[in-house]
């Protein structure tokens, strides 16, 4: 009965382009976008907590792109069936990557060129800033797939 109730929430997800149902399947990744959104296009006051720390902006960026990866994998493997397909379900090479890893990095850019040419004059788009995202995605990602791992193990019982 468990196995169908995931089988079904695991068809739900991933066959419907519907985007309802990606926000209802990825809830906590969808709410980390749009504060990552808020927090990039706000104005930021003068006196910041912690302005006076060493490339602290860079450091935000990259914890910010790292756990939004790592809450995408973790999303992503309660809802795709593993117990039948095994560990290698993990790592199709298609549309999985594609949306964990480039999609963030893509969102990344567009941000920042919002950054620098939306903003007024209050915000500016930063190639460094684009960097720490990226390696944000990266190890978020590699985070996310080896939580993805021992999620998989756990249920197969490894």
């Amino acid at each position: 009965m468990i196995r169908k109730m995931n089988h079904e929430k695991s068809r739900n997800c991933f066959s419907s382009q519907s985007i309802i149902r990606r926000i209802k399947c990825f809830p906590l990744s969808t709410l980390l976008v749009l504060v990552i959104w808020v927090l990039c296009l706000i104005p930021i006051p003068d006196n910041v907590p912690f302005g006076d720390v060493p490339m602290m902006d860079k450091w935000t960026h990259f914890v910010m792109y790292g756990t939004l990866c790592t809450v995408l994998w973790w999303e992503w493997t309660r809802y795709k069936k593993v117990e039948q397909q095994g560990l290698g379900a993990l790592f199709p090479l298609g549309y999985t990557l594609l949306y964990m890893c480039l999609t963030p990095v893509l969102m990344s850019g567009l941000i920042e060129l919002a950054q620098a040419y939306c903003t007024g004059g209050t915000r500016s788009g930063d190639w460094l800033d684009f960097a720490a995202n990226s390696i944000g995605v990266g190890l978020g990602s590699l985070i996310g797939i080896l939580l993805a791992v021992c999620r998989a193990r756990g249920r197969k019982g490894i």
